[in-house]
């Protein structure tokens, strides 16, 4: 574990504590990745308001499941996975879809499979995608609105993939029973 501070509203410096207060309004508790976050409110206030653009989306949820979960797999966050299982289970993602996700095992459905295959693309070759990627996105029903929306994703999900590698941050009490190790 590392020596980051986990903040609570008192111990926040004062452009966190209102972000922080409003994690708690919002989710009932303060998440130990916004509490690390808060040591630096620019990144809690970006990474909060990344979240609120990527949830207003075109992507269902269904959609946005894959596409965060697909960058939490590749980037093997210990925090986020279990984080975004118990945020898939309260948007109502089919458990199929969730556990394939967590397994790299093929989706149950070719689209959302597309999606997956696009977004590790993107973050594989960072943003460096080919014509093949692209017309491979495009063939499964999507369009340059969502290419430019998985790179919203993308960006929301490396400020937090990347706190948590480097803050180790511990998983939350209600998280802790969909706790994640990457299949070898």
């Amino acid at each position: 574990m590392t020596d980051f501070a986990l903040h609570d509203v008192d111990s926040a410096p004062e452009g966190a504590k209102p972000l922080l207060e409003g994690s708690k309004k919002n989710m009932g508790m303060i998440p130990s990745l916004h509490a690390v976050m808060a040591e630096a409110p620019g990144l809690l206030e970006g990474y909060q308001t990344l979240h609120g653009l990527f949830t207003n989306t075109s992507f269902n949820a269904n959609e946005q499941t894959v596409v965060w979960q697909t960058i939490n797999v590749e980037n093997q966050c210990h925090y986020c996975v279990p984080a975004h299982t118990g945020i898939a289970n309260m948007m109502k993602v089919p458990e199929e879809i969730t556990e394939a996700l967590r397994n790299e095992t093929p989706l149950p459905d070719a689209k959302l499979e597309a999606l997956r295959n696009f977004t590790l693309a993107v973050v594989r070759k960072r943003g460096n995608v080919t014509k093949d990627d692209l017309q491979a996105f495009y063939d499964a029903g999507y369009g340059q609105q969502q290419v430019l929306e998985v790179i919203l994703g993308v960006a929301q999900k490396t400020m937090s993939n990347y706190v948590n590698h480097i803050a180790e941050t511990p998983i939350d009490e209600p998280f802790k029973k969909f706790e994640w190790k990457k299949n070898s």
